[in-house]
């Protein structure tokens, strides 16, 4: 379904950001910053010196590459197909958002002379970037020949390899579904005052929601006392629950 590619993209990015990562800030012995960002360069600014430590994202995809595709090289059907172009979109969108910094040098921090280096951006970038991939997914089918897929609905365009795509439509959510592992919605606290996802009105689904008043503590009127400590008082909060009703059939679905 569309949350799986969803899944295998941000993991497969997510590896390739934690080892870039990692090798930047020396915690592996087998990389360090980028060994071909060196020497002077030109860009629309003029020229600039490599300097200081450059996030090796090169090496973070080919570590990605091989730990997250293994499992699907492994296999020919359309399942390991669709995993494998997810992953590498994944990994695509890491590099995406690779951004080159720069440091001015000479006097009064004219630019003189720039020491520049390239680094990722916050991965919160990537992560938003595959939530839109993920609303825009392509539905497809294999090929004739089994060795790559075509779009399931002839209306909609060819997937490129910055999309994410899927085989399967996604399963009613809303209802606990056995097969699919799904828990369903009902009995999970919703935000009454939410436009969002965690509204009452959409994670509900429909079946309206039920509201609590729950008493509770939590910690009031905190003060800093010198030094080094906070002390707090312990206040009775009354605050209201809104929790999703459950459908009129409650049970686990089977298909079987």
């Amino acid at each position: 379904s569309r949350e799986s590619a969803f899944v295998h993209a941000i993991s497969s990015a997510g590896v390739v950001f934690a080892i870039t990562r990692a090798c930047s800030q020396g915690e592996l012995k087998s990389c360090s910053c980028d060994p071909q960002k060196k020497g002077s360069a030109k860009d629309s600014k003029g020229h600039f010196d490599w300097g200081g430590c450059s996030d090796n994202i090169d090496y973070g995809v080919k570590f990605a590459r091989a730990f997250v595709d293994a499992k699907e090289r492994k296999g020919k059907d359309a399942r390991a197909l669709m995993n494998l172009h997810n992953n590498r979109a994944g990994r695509k969108a890491v590099k995406r958002f690779l951004k080159q910094e720069c440091k001015c040098h000479g006097v009064s921090g004219s630019c003189t002379l720039r020491t520049c280096w390239l680094a990722m951006a916050d991965f919160r970038k990537t992560g938003d970037y595959l939530w839109k991939k993920y609303n825009g997914a392509i539905q497809v089918v294999m090929n004739q020949d089994g060795t790559g897929f075509t779009v399931a609905n002839k209306r909609f365009k060819k997937p490129t390899k910055n999309d994410l795509v899927y085989f399967e439509s996604s399963p009613d959510y809303c209802v606990r579904d056995r097969d699919v592992g799904s828990l369903g919605t009902a009995g999970r606290v919703c935000n009454q005052t939410s436009r969002g996802m965690d509204s009452c009105e959409v994670m509900c689904c429909g079946r309206g929601y039920d509201t609590s008043r729950v008493s509770r503590m939590t910690k009031c009127e905190c003060k800093f006392h010198w030094c080094c400590a906070v002390r707090c008082q312990d206040c009775l909060e009354v605050v209201d629950i809104h929790t999703c009703k459950a459908p009129k059939s409650a049970g686990w679905i089977s298909r079987t």
